[in-house]
This record gives C-alpha cells, sequence and structure tokens, in this order.
C-alpha cells in the first residue's frame, strides 16, 4: 500500500503547472494560448525570456527530485527512479489540466540528478552542447532520450527498466519535434534573456 501511495504522490508532484502558474503570476497570460500552447520551459522562454524559463526548468527539475526521494524513502534507488518516473507522467498528463501538460525534459533531468549524478552531468553536457551549437532544444533531448537507459543500466536493471520507460514517454512527447527535425522543419530557439 505503501509503493502505490508513493506513486501518486510522486504523480501529483510532478503535476503542478509550474510554467502556468508562473507566467499568470508575472502578467503574461495563459501559456496554453501562446506560442506552441506546451506550459514547459521552452514555451515560457518565448514569453517571459530565458531568465523566467530557467526559474521554471528548476521549479520542474526540483518536484521531480522531490518525487525520487519520496521512492527512495519507501524502497531505495529503483524504487526512487520509478517514482521519477511517475512524476515526469504527472508532468505529462497533470490532471488539473485534463491531461495536457509539458514534454517531460526538464522534469527528467530532475530524476537524473536525484538518482544519478554523474548521468545528469552526462546528458547535461549532451544536451546543452547540442541545443547551442545546431540552436534546437528537442534534437539535444532526443540523444539524451536514447543515452539514458544505457546509463540507467549501467547503474542497475531496475534503474535500467526506468531510465528506459522514461526515455520512451519522453520520446513520445517529442513525437511532433522528431517528424520536424526529420523533415528539416523543426524551429530554432530563440536565445533572450528576459522579454
Amino acid at each position: 500500500m505503501i509503493y502505490l501511495i508513493a506513486i501518486i504522490a510522486s504523480y501529483f508532484l510532478g503535476s503542478v503547472p509550474m510554467g502556468l502558474i508562473l507566467t499568470k503570476l508575472a502578467g503574461k497570460g495563459d501559456l496554453r494560448r501562446v506560442g506552441s500552447g506546451n506550459i514547459g520551459a521552452t514555451n515560457v522562454m518565448r514569453v517571459g525570456g530565458l531568465r523566467m524559463a530557467g526559474l521554471v526548468w528548476l521549479l520542474d527539475m526540483a518536484k521531480a527530485i522531490a518525487a525520487v526521494f519520496v521512492g527512495k524513502y519507501v524502497a531505495g534507488d529503483a524504487f526512487g527512479a520509478w517514482c521519477g518516473f511517475a512524476a515526469i507522467v504527472g508532468h505529462c498528463y497533470p490532471i488539473w489540466l485534463r491531461f495536457k501538460g509539458g514534454k517531460g525534459i526538464s522534469s527528467l533531468f530532475g530524476v537524473l540528478l536525484a538518482v544519478s549524478p554523474l548521468s545528469f552531468a552526462i546528458c547535461g553536457i549532451e544536451w546543452l552542447t547540442v541545443a547551442l551549437t545546431s540552436g534546437m532544444s528537442s534534437f539535444g533531448a532526443v540523444i539524451v532520450f536514447c543515452l539514458i537507459p544505457v546509463l540507467g543500466f549501467a547503474i542497475s536493471i531496475q534503474v535500467g527498466f526506468a531510465f528506459l520507460a522514461i526515455g520512451l514517454l519522453c520520446m513520445w512527447r517529442h513525437r511532433a519535434n522528431i517528424s520536424r527535425l526529420l523533415t528539416g522543419t523543426e524551429s530554432k530557439i530563440e536565445w533572450k534573456w528576459k522579454k
């Protein structure tokens, strides 16, 4: 029973729409009606600049980190990774927003940091390098989704399967981006400190 409670609590932690809350508090309107309509940090940057997007990114990471620590407290690292997965599900499919949420990348990095700081560093360097050189966050993200199962299985079989589930979920959430990457129509990030 305690395991089920931890998973449900992790889902609800992940489902708090940080981007939507912050942009409304900042007077930027409803994030769902701007840009891509996504509630994640990339769309926040379009309306609030890099500084606000960075804050949303950190908060989305924090809720996933909290979920992992809930799982670690209940049953160790592997269960922590699965609670992190539940938080990402909440971020992508929040009950408060009729299951229309973000794409999971910031919460994914929160899980990586809480489960394996080394994996976080490897994926972070890769993502930043690709995003900054190509101008496409999604390109770096797709590589991360392929990389994390490998890093997870290097830790343990149980963590590997959790990371595989995370990678597949985030890949699915980025399916439109992947299609645009393949056709060469993916838009580039407009890096602005504030708006």
